[in-house]
């Protein structure tokens, strides 16, 4: 298994070294440093991570399922993940020390995004076309369960396996008719390589039955039993840096693209802006601040995800988010 295959890399993640005050809290992304990214940096260019004596560096991510071995082996005592893969992972590798703290993606971002000169603008329209799916892609790991609910013959679909580099080049020159994806990232990737935004479908997969949570912050709780009073730091510090880029999104993209000079300042305003409307303030983060999780819907899931993939325990939803370490409610405001 993934996690008994990696061998712990980084136990001096798990404590803070006497010969410095600070914690030192490595951080890994689920992706790349673009706009939905800058809230962290924001964090960090502010201060809000020295001012609790933090030593924070950010890594990207190679998908959304990169930061779960990461943390489970303690190679970095927090990351950002997709909490439906987390709940796969801790099944197949119980008591991997990991769990969710604090949700980031309301409504998940887990899109299938084509073109409509190719044909594709409901799910229907995927029978009988090319499917584009990075296999370690959130999104494509939810896929199954989107096709269940929309009763899709998977066989009328020939999926192609692509590198995350080549699948929006892949749509853009139509070599596949549609991709899974985050809606925010995919989008805007083909915006920026030419394709028309008339000619780009984006269906989400929330809006064709998939009811689940999306990415998550995840600490390894080894660390964190350790360190309680730290990780509580952190995930204030991250909502802050939210609540920023919530205020000003551009501001917010300035500090990311320190670290990343060849963004584009508008466009990965514009990602961090559709993060900000699509997935991150919800009507249920409007009114109970960002962070937590409703208990039912996520029992819901739970029992959704049953449908495509078979439980070698029966779930519990304890073992894959705590609020222990979130702010108070008011505290979690994004307004």
């Amino acid at each position: 298994m993934l996690y008994k295959s990696i061998t712990t890399m980084a136990a001096f993640a798990l404590t803070a070294t006497a010969a410095t005050a600070e914690t030192a809290m490595p951080f890994a992304l689920d992706w790349k440093f673009e706009g939905p990214a800058a809230p962290y940096f924001t964090a960090l260019e502010k201060g809000y991570f020295s001012d609790a004596d933090l030593s924070v560096e950010i890594s990207a991510g190679q998908g959304s399922l990169d930061a779960i071995p990461k943390v489970a082996t303690g190679a970095f005592p927090v990351g950002m993940a997709d909490i439906n893969s987390l709940v796969k992972f801790l099944d197949q590798n119980p008591g991997a020390p990991v769990i969710g703290m604090m949700m980031i993606y309301d409504a998940p971002a887990f899109a299938v995004v084509g073109r409509k000169s190719l044909g594709i603008e409901a799910p229907k329209d995927l029978e009988g076309k090319i499917l584009g799916a990075p296999p370690p892609d959130g999104a494509w790991a939810q896929f199954p369960i989107f096709a269940a609910e929309n009763d899709l013959d998977m066989e009328a679909i020939t999926v192609e396996p692509v590198g995350f580099p080549t699948r929006e080049p892949m749509l853009a020159e139509g070599k596949v008719d549609a991709v899974t994806g985050f809606n925010f990232s995919s989008f805007l990737n083909l915006v920026r390589l030419g394709v028309p935004e008339d000619d780009i479908s984006t269906i989400m997969m929330s809006d064709y039955g998939v009811n689940l949570y999306g990415n998550v912050l995840i600490v390894n709780t080894d660390f964190a039993s350790e360190n309680p009073d730290a990780v509580k730091d952190f995930v204030s510090a991250v909502t802050m840096g939210w609540k920023d880029a919530m205020a000003d999104p551009k501001a917010s993209v300035e500090y990311m693209i320190k670290y990343n000079p060849a963004s584009d300042l508008d466009l990965e305003t514009r990602r961090l802006e559709l993060a900000l409307e699509g997935n991150v303030y919800t009507d249920y983060v409007a009114e109970h601040g960002m962070g937590g999780i409703d208990a039912e819907r996520f029992a819901g899931s739970l029992e959704q995800l049953k449908m495509v993939y078979e439980f070698n325990a029966e779930p519990d939803a304890s073992l894959y988010f705590t609020e222990d370490y979130l702010p108070a409610t008011d505290a979690r405001m994004l307004k």
